[in-house]
């Protein structure tokens, strides 16, 4: 891994990866809304939703309009730690 920060929103995408990794947060679960999970975290919105754009690139969630952003995938590394496509 290299020596770069990384944003805030790979860091929340990982943390929510790793829950869902761990079981925490299984298959067909639903994910908290977006104002919950800015207090939860202590993040902005915008944190979040980049979170969840993260998390749906790693296809383990799907947002359904209206109705909220639930678990869909367990792939076996779902921490992402790659470097690959982050802007520098």
């Amino acid at each position: 891994m290299s020596d770069f920060p990384r944003y805030e929103y790979v860091k929340l995408a990982d943390a929510i990866a790793a829950d869902i990794a761990s079981g925490k947060l299984p298959k067909g679960a639903a994910l908290p809304g977006e104002r919950a999970m800015t207090d939860l975290h202590g993040v902005s919105i915008g944190t979040v939703r980049r979170a969840i754009v993260e998390l749906r690139r790693r296809e383990l969630v799907a947002t359904l309009p209206a109705k909220g952003t639930y678990v869909i995938g367990t792939p076996e590394a779902a921490i992402d730690t790659s470097d690959e496509d982050r802007p520098t």
